[in-house]
């Protein structure tokens, strides 16, 4: 059995594990992201280096962004990632490298070990700050001409709106919905989740429109993705994913959809919408099965 480092980098936390190569994880760690280019890089060779002393045979990092190869392109929201290439910068370990979107991630990790496992045609949806997204088309993962297919935030679902605000990355912002119902009830904390879900789970009727609002958005981002792609399943992931009323109520919401158009329901069959199995630790599933198909061989 070999064991690897995979890499986690997100906007908060630098999430970052040895697993093995059937996916059990042998350690699991995290440190606060640094927003700052060399203090950043420092942290991450600190963690490699030490890494690479305990004997690893390869290094997976997942990070946001378009990810040409191994290099990092605009960085989404840590823009300093923007033209750091992993492979090139601990090319001196002789050790095989591999980086891949946080969104592609995720798909990968549900479709080697979670909730789309061995699935031909399937995607997952990562709520969060935007709609991170995967898509999986006739076993293999949907890259596009310029590595960006599956970037549902950019989604435009409100062509009068200015800005970013009609696209689904801020319509469909699970960070945001959380921030209006605790501004909405008169919570201090904006980002209190907690709250916010304890409101929608008691029934509190604000509470619950906001939750609504969130769910059908989410619903017109998966119908355009059947339009496009036409899967069998999506998974739904992402730290709120943990409360059962978040898959129930975008099913919900996606049926809605359904009864208010009938020609859309003639016409399309239904995804199943289900949970993911790895939630917040996907990343670091996807980032380690990544580099075992494009680095060992291993099948998709």
């Amino acid at each position: 059995m070999k064991n690897y480092l995979s890499i986690d980098i997100g906007g908060t936390n630098v999430k970052y594990a040895e697993l093995d190569n059937a996916g059990q994880i042998i350690k699991k760690e995290k440190v606060n992201t640094i927003h700052d280019k060399e203090q950043f890089l420092s942290e991450i060779d600190k963690i490699v280096a030490e890494y690479v002393d305990k004997g690893v045979k390869g290094i997976a990092f997942c990070a946001p962004g378009k990810i040409v190869k191994t290099e990092i392109h605009f960085g989404g929201a840590l823009p300093f990632l923007d033209g750091i290439d992993f492979a090139k910068r601990y090319k001196k370990y002789n050790l095989p490298v591999a980086v891949i979107n946080d969104g592609k991630a995720s798909v990968l990790a549900e479709n080697w070990l979670g909730s789309l496992k061995d699935m031909k045609n399937c995607a997952s949806i990562t709520l969060g700050t935007g709609l991170g997204g995967g898509i999986i088309v006739n076993g293999k993962i949907l890259n596009g001409a310029h590595y960006q297919a599956g970037e549902v935030s950019f989604l435009n679902l409100d062509v009068n709106a200015k800005g970013f605000d009609g696209f689904s990355g801020s319509l469909g912002s699970a960070v945001g919905m959380i921030s209006k119902i605790n501004k909405a009830l008169g919570n201090k904390d904006e980002t209190d989740g907690l709250a916010a879900f304890k409101a929608i789970n008691d029934g509190d009727e604000t509470a619950l429109k906001i939750f609504h609002e969130f769910c059908h958005i989410v619903a017109v981002v998966i119908l355009n993705m059947q339009a496009v792609v036409d899967l069998d399943v999506i998974a739904i992931g992402g730290g709120i994913s943990a409360q059962p009323i978040v898959v129930k109520g975008i099913n919900e919401a996606y049926d809605k959809l359904l009864d208010d158009n009938p020609l859309v329901k003639s016409t399309f069959t239904r995804p199943e919408i289900v949970d993911t199995k790895f939630k917040n630790n996907a990343n670091l599933y996807g980032a380690l099965y990544n580099l075992l198909i494009h680095v060992n061989g291993e099948k998709l």
